[in-house]
């Protein structure tokens, strides 16, 4: 777990480990790092919610899981569950550009987050 940002909102180490398979580095930052490392390594500047890196490092973006969550009517817990599972899974080898490739993925994510307690990351519940 590496911090780049106040732990104030931001779910506890154990329960992001809880839905990280494998050997991953969660790390959390801020709007202008998230933004800086959108803009990199997917040259677009804007922070997204998260990026997957092939070493195993997976980068939450804190300020945008949040309103997103908020948007979507969830917990910021449920919402940083649902990305370290979605992060992990890009790192087996899951992929969402094609349609039946994001359908495999997201049903993977609701069995995974179901049986952690976590309902439907993609229905409001």
């Amino acid at each position: 777990m590496q911090y780049a940002v106040p732990r104030r909102g931001v779910p506890g180490a154990a329960f992001l480990r809880r839905w990280a398979h494998g050997r991953v580095t969660l790390r959390i930052v801020g709007a202008a790092e998230g933004r800086r490392l959108n803009r990199i390594f997917r040259k677009k500047n804007t922070a997204t919610n998260v990026l997957t890196f092939e070493t195993g490092d997976i980068v939450l973006c804190h300020p945008v899981i949040r309103r997103e969550a908020r948007a979507q009517g969830k917990s910021v817990a449920a919402h940083y569950a649902h990305l370290v599972v979605h992060g992990c899974l890009h790192l087996r080898g899951y992929a969402h550009e094609k349609k039946r490739d994001a359908a495999r993925m997201e049903a993977r994510e609701i069995r995974i987050l179901r049986r952690g307690g976590i309902g439907n990351p993609y229905t409001l519940e």
